[in-house]
């Protein structure tokens, strides 16, 4: 299995080549219902990159890229409203208002128009935070979703009602060894990636990553570094082990 500390944020990366555009059609259909759905599914797999996708094509969803303290939450929603509508207002003395008075902020620019609410890399939300979106959802009629790496309650909290039914419920699994290995070959080339033994290096790097788009990435930069070549050849098998490792 691919090293968790190792494929931390690779979404930046992805080359626009392969998209999970199944995917991106479950969302849309979930949004046009006005209905919340979890995206969930192992570390490195996409979730962020198939939020990011949907948010750049719709200009109501409110993105807010990690779950911190209720207030934190709260303050990262205001400016999310703000940039998707400069004509909410925000008050400028944010840092002096209570936690209550932000939600009241929060909830009067919500009712402005019918806005989604993406919340990414959701973990283990406390009881307050996961109290305060449902608030949104149904009080505010806002449809909310959220990525994790499991459906189950150390991951997604209190949260589990709003995604009660498996239309609700959407897994993203690492890609099939083709598709893949597509995936490698053209981050290799963008990456200018150079080796006498590349045309053999990719289907182990492949295999090893079980197909994990972020494991792909990291092994792929891990092998431009020096202790990983000799010569004009990648040393892959030491790569290998040193990204199981959780090394950089």
């Amino acid at each position: 299995m691919p090293s968790a500390s190792a494929q931390r944020d690779p979404s930046s990366e992805y080359l626009s080549c392969i998209e999970r555009e199944e995917e991106l059609g479950q969302l849309r259909k979930q949004a046009d219902a006005r209905k919340s759905m979890l995206v969930f599914g192992p570390e490195g797999v996409g979730k962020s990159r198939l939020l990011q996708a949907f948010v750049g094509k719709h200009p109501v969803a409110l993105y807010i890229p990690q779950m911190r303290t209720p207030r934190e939450f709260l303050l990262a929603l205001l400016k999310a409203l703000h940039a998707a509508d400069e004509a909410i207002r925000v008050p400028g003395n944010l840092a002096g208002l209570s936690t209550s008075s932000l939600k009241g902020v929060v909830h009067r620019a919500l009712d402005t128009q019918l806005f989604l609410l993406i919340l990414d890399h959701l973990d283990a939300p406390s009881r307050v935070l996961t109290g305060m979106i449902k608030d949104l959802h149904y009080y505010g009629r806002t449809p909310v979703i959220f990525a994790s790496r499991s459906p189950h309650m150390e991951h997604i909290g209190a949260l589990g009602p709003l995604c009660a039914s498996k239309s609700e419920r959407l897994e993203l699994k690492n890609w099939p060894f083709q598709i893949a290995l597509e995936f490698a070959q053209r981050n290799a080339e963008r990456t200018q990636l150079r080796a006498s033994n590349l045309e053999t290096v990719l289907p182990s790097l492949v295999e090893w990553s079980d197909g994990n788009p972020g494991a792909i990435l990291c092994m792929l930069k891990m092998a431009q570094l020096p202790q990983y070549r000799a010569g004009d050849q990648i040393k892959a098998h030491i790569l290998y082990v040193d990204f199981r490792m959780g090394r950089k």
